[in-house]
């Protein structure tokens, strides 16, 4: 049997806030056929790796607890890491790295989300949307609940157009 396709093409473009509330750049979300580029373009984060994930509740008032947890939809519900051999998670992603000046531009990959209405991964445009969220530390892939990725610093909303 063939692996569930999306049609590719959709994107979405959010912005990203710190815990000021101030907008420190953007997340550009493209659906492609097996799974959702996710480019990330933000700058005033600490130098260094930090944890990304995708969040259940389209909602970023600081410290984005609001937010809620990772979208993790499936039951039984996959524990966290991309590493863990029991896991990863549906809004696991890889890290990604602040420059000296605290910048950071990357792309990353999922094949566990995605914006088109059907496909592979978890629908992010559903009533409540979703959030994209950046920890203050790096995530280890594994441990749990969050891979030590620490404090939410940095946030982007993710609904319908």
């Amino acid at each position: 049997e063939a692996a569930a396709r999306a049609t590719p093409g959709q994107t979405a473009q959010v912005a990203i806030i710190n815990g000021q509330g101030a907008e420190t750049g953007k997340a550009t979300l493209t659906q492609g056929a097996t799974g959702l580029l996710i480019k990330v373009e933000a700058t005033g984060l600490t130098p260094g790796w930090h944890g990304i994930h995708i969040h259940a509740t389209g909602q970023c008032e600081a410290p984005f607890t609001s937010a809620g947890a990772h979208i993790n939809h499936g039951d039984p519900k996959q524990p966290h890491g991309l590493l863990n051999a029991d896991g990863p998670d549906d809004g696991d992603l890889p890290n990604v790295f602040a420059d000296a000046k605290g910048a950071v531009n990357a792309e990353v990959f999922t094949t566990r989300a995605r914006l088109a209405d059907t496909g592979p991964g978890q629908w992010l445009l559903d009533d409540d949307g979703s959030a994209l969220v950046i920890h203050a530390n790096a995530d280890d892939h594994s441990s749990q609940p969050i891979g030590g990725a620490g404090d939410r610093v940095a946030c982007a909303v993710i609904k319908a157009q």
